[in-house]
């Protein structure tokens, strides 16, 4: 299991992908951000890991699949990988909504991402696991119960 909570970034353009990376590196401090534009690669690289928790940054399209194929294809690893998730498009159409909603994605960023939209998405998803960590910290019997799970 990773030491942090990493983000992953999908993106099949590499300027994009190494954009976006950029933009969280600059305020992410949770654990490691990882981009990758090879969307075979990225795949692989999630079953292989031990079954955690991420932050992923994936866009609609990535060449032949789409990224909510990739969300399904880690979720074996990753069970939160959907509602965990930051869907990224060039066109915020309807069909993109109601699939982010079928999907349990509840965040939906359009191209060009604005930094402060990122961080705010970033954010929103990282604090809920960071209060939970807090909470098992505080709270022992709250931790007792949660291990006996």
């Amino acid at each position: 299991m990773a030491d942090g909570l990493d983000v992953i970034i999908v993106d099949d353009d590499p300027s994009v992908c190494d954009l976006i990376a950029t933009i969280v590196k600059r305020f992410y401090t949770w654990g490691d951000v990882l981009a990758f534009s090879d969307t075979e690669e990225a795949m692989n690289y999630c079953i292989d890991r031990d079954v955690g928790v991420a932050i992923f940054v994936v866009d609609v399209f990535l060449g032949g699949v789409s990224g909510f194929y990739f969300l399904d294809a880690v979720e074996s690893r990753f069970p939160t990988a959907h509602s965990d998730a930051i869907i990224i498009t060039g066109n915020a159409s309807d069909d993109i909504v109601n699939m982010c909603i079928a999907s349990d994605v509840n965040h939906l960023l359009e191209k060009p991402i604005k930094p402060y939209a990122l961080q705010l998405a970033v954010r929103a998803i990282a604090e809920k696991y960071l209060k939970f960590a807090k909470r098992l910290f505080q709270d022992p019997d709250f931790a007792k119960n949660v291990s006996s799970i």
